[in-house]
């Protein structure tokens, strides 16, 4: 499923966002306060700037106030850089990661790069973000992963003896495959959302590049109604993976619409979206080892 094919969660994304959400405090610099529950850690989080190749990105790092931690690389959905995904990275640093969320559109504007409560449905705004998707290539992939993985392993709050995650939502979701082939000793873990276009007919097809993959585990969540409209996606990712060696946990989230994960969109479901939190975390767990 792409994200030019489903218009109703683009054009109906929730209009706020607050703490009962997510069960998050405010974002800023500094340490943040914390309400995800006992246990969580303190965490510190800045915007940043990262030199890569083609310029220079905007991102956002946040990392447990002590210690230090697995990196994970966040590529957001086509809204791009946003509070939500702040909010999002924030909470999985709490649980001991240290988390860069990246605008994967900084070669045309700085984030924000859509307007806030952007409504898809209109001509105009349709066409600018998908004008922003089309910037996005597997070279330009590939370079960015690079550059987001070494600024990752440059930062003192990251141990650099674990292996980094990744995660990506819609059309995040090629762009976890692509940051694993394109970093294959570092990259121990990739987890897709919804993603949008990961085993297409297309000879530039994300699902392609499995076999460069060495040691990676990964979680792919997929909307039921995205299933519905692809429902060889899911077996040939499931053949991919086998042939490469490399376990992968592919799921259809019963009733769910494709953006169910980000807390500020319309087809936001609660319980499935802790269900996939919950096993992205088993997921980092369980991989992001020495």
């Amino acid at each position: 499923m792409c994200e030019n094919d489903d218009l109703e969660y683009f054009a109906r994304r929730r209009p706020g966002l607050t703490r009962r959400h997510f069960g998050l405090a405010a974002i800023g610099a500094g340490v943040t306060a914390i309400s995800g529950g006992a246990g969580a850690a303190q965490t510190q989080g800045q915007d940043v700037e990262i030199k890569t190749p083609a310029g220079t990105a905007d991102a956002y790092f946040v990392h447990p106030a002590e210690g230090r931690h697995p990196g994970i690389l966040v590529w957001p959905d086509i809204f791009g850089l946003r509070p939500a995904f702040k909010q999002m990275a924030t909470r999985l640093a709490e649980s001991g990661y240290c988390v860069l969320v990246v605008n994967p559109f900084y070669r045309s504007k700085k984030a924000p790069t859509a307007p806030e409560h952007a409504d898809f449905s209109d001509p105009a705004t349709r066409d600018a973000l998908m004008k922003l998707r089309a910037t996005l290539t597997p070279d330009t992939a590939k370079v960015d992963a690079k550059a987001f993985v070494a600024f990752l392993d440059q930062q003192p709050q990251v141990n650099t003896r674990r292996r980094i995650g990744t995660a990506g939502y819609c059309m995040g979701g090629p762009l976890v495959l692509q940051t694993a082939a394109a970093e294959p000793d570092r990259i121990g873990a990739g987890a897709s959302f919804h993603g949008g276009g990961l085993a297409t007919d297309k000879p530039d097809s994300p699902h392609l590049l499995i076999p460069k993959i060495e040691m990676a585990q990964f979680l792919i969540a997929i909307a039921e109604n995205d299933d519905a409209k692809e429902p060889q996606a899911k077996t040939m990712l499931r053949e991919s993976f086998a042939k490469a060696g490399l376990l992968a946990e592919i799921e259809v989230y019963a009733g769910t619409k494709h953006g169910w994960c980000p807390p500020d969109a319309a087809a936001y479901d609660h319980d499935q979206a802790e269900k996939a939190w919950a096993r992205q975390l088993s997921l980092f767990k369980r991989a992001l080892k020495v």
